[in-house]
């Protein structure tokens, strides 16, 4: 990662936006805040941006709101949240609409410029001459995921991955037969310890299912390890 790396911060919060800037400009960011979803599309207009840091309680246009409409524009910079304490439902319903990540107020902005970085190196290219630096791609049912491009292909028809999705879905075809517990999964693709609100893999999954499965009720490549967690099965039998 580089000190040009863009962050544009959503926050109606004048002292949090402030001290945001400051502590992301020491970090090496190159950081710009806005008030609202108004303020950021203006901003995105004249910038491109490395990551967005959305809260969800925003006057007019809520978090959610944006996050929807801009992923819904196939808008794909990455994104984390800024959530409620507890609030476990908006947690759940950003993770679906492609957030990539979630932080709960209040929080330590370390805490938050260290999953900025996890984000950013899911996102970014990998070292020249590392073994996942070589294309490979791998094959499953009507799908290919090339892991040095990061392009998913789905009867030939490229599918949009949030960078949360890349990394969940990389550790599973990587692991082919090898059941993996949610804890693992966790550390493996996210990069970080986490809180409690381990279901944020369970609803990664089931999005994935959505893009990858012929029926996502009747899973035949994310199979589920009931009581333990997910293994991928690259042929679709049994694990």
């Amino acid at each position: 990662m580089t000190n040009k790396q863009r962050i544009l911060i959503v926050d109606d919060d004048v002292r949090l936006r402030e001290l945001l800037l400051r502590y992301l400009g020491e970090q090496g960011f190159s950081a710009k805040a806005v008030a609202d979803g108004s303020a950021l599309d203006k901003a995105m207009l004249l910038n491109r941006y490395s990551l967005l840091i959305l809260d969800l309680m925003l006057p007019g246009e809520d978090g959610l709101a944006i996050l929807r409409r801009l992923r819904g524009a196939g808008e794909q910079v990455p994104v984390i949240l800024l959530t409620a304490k507890g609030d476990e439902i908006d947690r759940i319903i950003g993770l679906e609409m492609g957030a990539d990540d979630y932080l709960p107020k209040p929080f330590n902005p370390r805490e938050l410029v260290a999953r900025i970085h996890a984000v950013l190196r899911r996102k970014g290219a990998l070292p020249i001459g590392s073994p996942e630096g070589e294309e490979k791609t791998v094959s499953f049912g009507e799908c290919e995921l090339n892991l040095a491009t990061r392009e998913l292909l789905k009867t030939g028809v490229p599918i949009s991955l949030t960078t949360g999705e890349f990394a969940l879905l990389k550790i599973l075809l990587t692991h082919p037969r090898h059941p993996l517990s949610r804890d693992k999964l966790m550390e493996l693709a996210r990069g970080r310890g986490h809180d409690p609100f381990d279901r944020a893999i369970d609803v990664q999954v089931s999005r994935l299912r959505k893009l990858i499965e012929p029926d996502p009720a009747r899973p035949r490549f994310i199979q589920t390890v009931w009581g333990h967690g997910y293994v991928f099965v690259p042929d679709g039998t049994k694990p």
